[in-house]
């Protein structure tokens, strides 16, 4: 099997790789406009507030001040792992920060500054790859789902796969076929939405511990988004006649991610004995992401 740096998930043929460098411009400049706010936030009452107690200017200024060194706390954390490719301290939760604050906030922040919605998709995909793959977490074949868009399926079949992979006959014009047969050689599942209420509705009834999604940037970010806290690794897929109509997906990069997020039996039982006091006894991955 051909191996794939895992940096290079969610690049697609007609587009720039996702910049990780995006992303972290973005958390910079917030955490400027952070801290000139809250300085904002206190001289403004600073004037008044002295003239109802000597003492309130400076507890207002270091509640704030405790806010700020909080959230750049954070945010350096945020970096280091980015940078590192590991957890660091309570770093576990620090996904759900990204997905639930910040990714909106970044948003907001980057079209002041001219970047597109896709961009910032493109940057956030990635930086939730790097945060899925730093969590270091193996699931058993049977807890995985590949979940996968409908406009992967050729525009000229007759058979309506959605949802049920097993009804496609295996003509080969279009990845399905192959990705079917990827499926069943690992023992995972797999399925076909149509769009994110499908998408929610199989996730809810297969109830799996991890997900390797391919779509689009809009549907990739809401599919992380919604999907929370189960660790969703995105993959975007190749649109070489536009968008949602005969799609194509990177096999080699759907099969490098379930060798590095499968739980082997016998990587386990190699692993049983004495831990290697460098790594922890934590699994080894297929071409982790550097940077």
């Amino acid at each position: 099997m051909k191996v794939v740096d895992l940096k290079s998930f969610g690049r697609t043929e007609d587009s720039e790789p996702p910049r990780k460098r995006t992303f972290i411009l973005l958390l910079l400049v917030t955490c400027v406009v952070m801290v000139g706010l809250s300085f904002f936030l206190w001289w403004v009452p600073y004037v008044g507030l002295a003239n109802i107690h000597a003492s309130l200017p400076w507890v207002l200024a270091f509640l704030l001040g405790f806010g700020v060194l909080f959230c750049l706390g954070g945010a350096l954390t945020l970096l280091m792992t980015i940078v590192r490719g590991k957890n660091l301290f309570f770093n576990r939760k620090i996904r759900g920060v990204v997905i639930r604050i910040l990714f909106p906030l970044l948003v907001g922040v980057g079209r002041c500054f001219g970047l597109s919605k896709d961009e910032i998709r493109r940057s956030f995909v990635a930086i939730n790859n790097r945060l899925v793959f730093a969590e270091s977490k193996k699931v058993r074949p049977e807890r995985l789902l590949i979940l996968l868009p409908h406009c992967l399926q050729n525009h000229e079949c007759g058979i309506r796969i959605t949802g049920d992979v097993a009804k496609c006959k295996g003509c080969g014009k279009c990845k399905i076929k192959d990705l079917s047969e990827l499926s069943r050689r690992h023992g995972v599942s797999i399925s076909v939405a149509t769009g994110g209420t499908l998408a929610r509705r199989i996730v809810i009834e297969k109830k799996p511990d991890m997900i390797i999604a391919v779509a689009c940037e809009r549907d990739l970010t809401s599919g992380i988004q919604d999907s929370y806290p189960i660790p969703v690794f995105g993959i975007l897929n190749h649109r070489p006649f536009g968008p949602c109509f005969d799609t194509d997906v990177d096999l080699t990069m759907v099969e490098t991610a379930l060798a590095s997020f499968l739980y082997d039996e016998a990587d386990h039982s190699e692993r049983s004995g004495p831990r290697d006091s460098h790594d922890g006894g934590a699994p080894k991955r297929v071409s982790g992401p550097t940077s």
